[in-house]
């Protein structure tokens, strides 16, 4: 570009910032949330999203979604995704990772063009509606069509609806996979590749399909990794697939800070009563309650309802129309109480939840890492209860070992302060 046209550009920006604010006046804005926050979302360098030079229509519709300002994660993310570098960023759950790749994809979309422009992937159905969800709310004045494309649902809807222009597609891997091998998705235009809960993505199951993905897309595209926990895998992916990729770490610890952390001991056949107590005694907004099986989901759940509580329940063998709904009904708060198995540890953002019962004690680290992130959203204050029994208790240790975290014994008495917002 000449000196002479780069003068012009600067100067034809500054008019556009500089220009009326009568656009701002218009927007739809919901209520302000005047919950506290922790420093996960609040510990920023201070920058607006207006910094960014986003589209107007983009930013009306950050601004609609109830974004004030970007939170840390956002911050690192947008302006680097914005410049076409490629990403490896580790970000807790709940600090607004998901806007962090999908602002700058909503950006870099051309609605002009007709074809799939950018491909967001992640581990599960729910959390590919709820991505799509987001990207439609974000993008909702820029013309810009989102599809979600999931297994569990009829390949031919898929067909007939990627017939018709789609600008973003976000899928779990296997049905795009599916789409691509038979030509119907066409990825050679996809210059954009996005990779939710890439630990996950990369695991032994999912990552042949991934690597067979890549060869569908642009041989110029960007690769943008966001996840949690970081293991050997997706270093290894990194070094064969990305190219120079801007490393963004937000994880000093790994907890969430404003989610406290407490363990009961029990014996296996006091656990319902155990919990019975936590409901009387607990102020619970919402609650998710985790099992280690499917069985136990449905038995638990059972057992809530016959206390008397307002239970749902959602397991990764129920049908997936089903699974939709609950979902949805969770969220828009038919219910206080959600029995689940892991199927819903990942990315799953369901605001109200200021309580995480661990029933069943996990595994492994990770795994309790993701499940306690379901409360304490967006920087927000929540409540993590686990229930230990003898057998659990070296795991128990294990996990506060490999997250360098303290999980109490349960006082008597909880201070409200902790997981209830003023």
């Amino acid at each position: 570009m000449s000196v002479n046209g780069l003068a012009m550009q600067l100067q034809n920006t500054h008019i556009s910032n500089h220009d009326n604010n009568d656009w701002k006046r218009s927007l739809k804005l919901p209520a302000k949330d005047n919950r506290p926050q922790t420093e996960d979302v609040t510990a920023t360098k201070g920058n607006d999203f207006e910094d960014y030079f986003l589209k107007r229509e983009l930013l009306m519709g950050i601004f609609e979604a109830g974004f004030e300002k970007p939170s840390p994660i956002q911050e690192e993310a947008i302006p680097i995704a914005l410049a076409g570098r490629d990403i490896l960023a580790r970000a807790k759950n709940g600090t607004g990772k998901t806007a962090a790749f999908i602002i700058p994809a909503l950006e870099k979309v051309n609605p002009s063009k007709n074809h799939i422009q950018a491909l967001i992937l992640v581990p599960t159905r729910e959390l590919a509606l709820q991505t799509s969800q987001v990207c439609r709310n974000l993008g909702k004045h820029m013309g810009i069509q989102v599809m979600v494309t999931t297994g569990g649902t009829t390949l031919k809807d898929d067909i007939l609806r990627l017939g018709q222009t789609v600008h973003i597609l976000v899928a779990t891997p296997g049905r795009v996979l599916d789409l691509a091998g038979k030509g119907v998705a066409d990825l050679r235009e996809c210059s954009m590749l996005i990779m939710d809960e890439a630990d996950k993505l990369l695991s032994p199951e999912f990552q042949p399909i991934i690597e067979q993905l890549i060869s569908f897309c642009r041989a110029d595209r960007q690769i943008l990794l966001f996840s949690a926990t970081f293991p050997m895998i997706v270093k290894n992916f990194k070094d064969k697939y990305l190219t120079k990729p801007y490393e963004i770490n937000l994880m000093d610890e790994l907890t969430l800070r404003g989610v406290t952390q407490y363990y009961a001991y029990v014996e296996e056949r006091q656990k319902v009563h155990c919990l019975n107590t936590l409901f009387s005694k607990l102020q619970i907004n919402q609650s998710i309650i985790f099992c280690n099986s499917t069985s136990r989901v449905e038995l638990l759940a059972k057992k809530i309802t016959e206390l008397g509580y307002s239970c749902f329940y959602i397991h990764a063998k129920m049908l997936q129309s089903h699974r939709n709904r609950v979902f949805h009904d969770f969220r828009n708060g038919k219910t206080r109480h959600l029995v689940c198995s892991d199927l819903l540890t990942r990315g799953i953002d369901i605001q109200a939840v200021n309580v995480v019962i661990n029933f069943d004690f996990p595994k492994n680290a990770e795994t309790y890492l993701h499940r306690i992130g379901r409360s304490g959203r967006f920087g927000h204050l929540g409540l993590a209860i686990n229930l230990i029994t003898y057998e659990d208790r070296f795991n128990l240790y294990r996990i506060e070992q490999e997250l360098g975290t303290e999980i109490a014994p349960i006082p008597p008495v909880i201070d409200k302060s902790l997981y209830v917002a003023p």
